[in-house]
């Protein structure tokens, strides 16, 4: 009903009031007067200044506490996920490897350096060994070169075969993460890194695309979101980290906790030592069709080839052609 003189006052349209202030102030807006009490200012400010007068949602020790454990496990998915979820991201190929494999030149000045060391102590045995592995590490260092080649074949792949983006997702580390990160950057593909916070500084490395490089509090959520768009695992030699990784997705696929995908294990060599998937075997401890959860491969192109072979005879083709 519009305002009309002709209409009688009660019957008039009030004007629409202002969204946040009112003319008349609430009595709980205003702070009681010092003339009442002299001391009722301080005591008001008090209460506000306490820890306990904070929204849950702005007090951290809160926040950070045993019993809002529950919350923080939420954010640690959840921001994540919105943001893989806006950037477009429903496939993964998740790359995992040892933070110490780095690129060749990187690995032959370590070497000289420990080699130069050694030479110089004889008798130092501590000395002796750290160039041993110095030398292992410089020739396991052609994984470098082999992780960002992928990452590159994976970066450049063609569009999905139902829509969305594919992306390579590691745990944003260096070494041989960062290959694949760097591969799939180098490319002009998308570039994941799911970096964890530990109780020392832990750098992403520079080739995540900036709008995918996400940080974890909990081991566990950040396990998940590995696991959630993967369409493959690829897992070049490593250690604790990888091999924990590397264990639990075998695990869950055995179990038919989640649906098999594609699990290469790059370096046949390093592998079939450092997990001896045969003695299992002989032992009874694994069924020969848990044989067949993964697989060995040495080249980018035989691993990218692999997957899109495997999601194919699935029924699961991974790209549009």
């Amino acid at each position: 009903m519009r305002r009309d003189d002709s209409i009688p006052e009660d019957r008039r349209t009030p004007q629409p009031p202002d969204p946040l202030r009112r003319r008349t102030p609430l009595p709980g807006s205003l702070p009681k007067s010092e003339a009442e009490d002299p001391q009722a200012a301080l005591r008001v400010r008090r209460l506000m200044d306490s820890p306990v007068y904070r929204e849950g949602s702005e007090d951290l020790d809160f926040l950070r506490s045993d019993v809002a454990r529950g919350v923080r496990l939420d954010l640690d998915y959840l921001k994540p996920e919105l943001q893989l979820q806006q950037y477009g991201v429903t496939e993964a190929i998740v790359v995992f490897g040892s933070t110490r494999l780095v690129e060749h030149k990187a690995a032959a000045t370590r070497l000289d350096a420990a080699q130069r060391q050694a030479a110089a102590h004889p008798q130092d045995a501590a000395r002796a060994q750290a160039m041993r592995r110095a030398e292992r590490i410089a020739e396991k260092s052609r994984y470098y070169e082999v992780a960002r080649q992928f990452g590159a074949l994976v970066g450049a792949a063609p569009a999905l075969a139902g829509g969305g983006k594919l992306a390579i997702v590691t745990g944003g580390g260096p070494g041989l993460m960062e290959a694949a990160n760097r591969g799939a950057f180098e490319a002009g593909g998308n570039s994941v890194g799911l970096n964890i916070n530990l109780p020392h500084e832990q750098f992403p490395n520079p080739y995540v695309t900036p709008d995918l490089c996400l940080r974890f509090h909990y081991f566990a959520i950040r396990k998940l979101h590995f696991l959630l768009r993967a369409a493959a695992l690829v897992v070049f030699p490593g250690g604790f980290g990888s091999m924990d990784e590397l264990f639990e997705v075998l695990t869950l696929a055995q179990t038919r906790k989640i649906e098999p995908l594609p699990i290469i294990l790059v370096g046949k060599d390093f592998w079939s030592r450092a997990f001896d998937v045969e003695f299992l075997l002989e032992e009874g401890m694994i069924d020969p069709e848990d044989r067949d959860l993964f697989w060995y491969a040495e080249s980018a192109e035989e691993i990218w080839e692999d997957i899109l072979y495997w999601r194919q005879m699935a029924g699961r083709p991974l790209l549009g052609r």
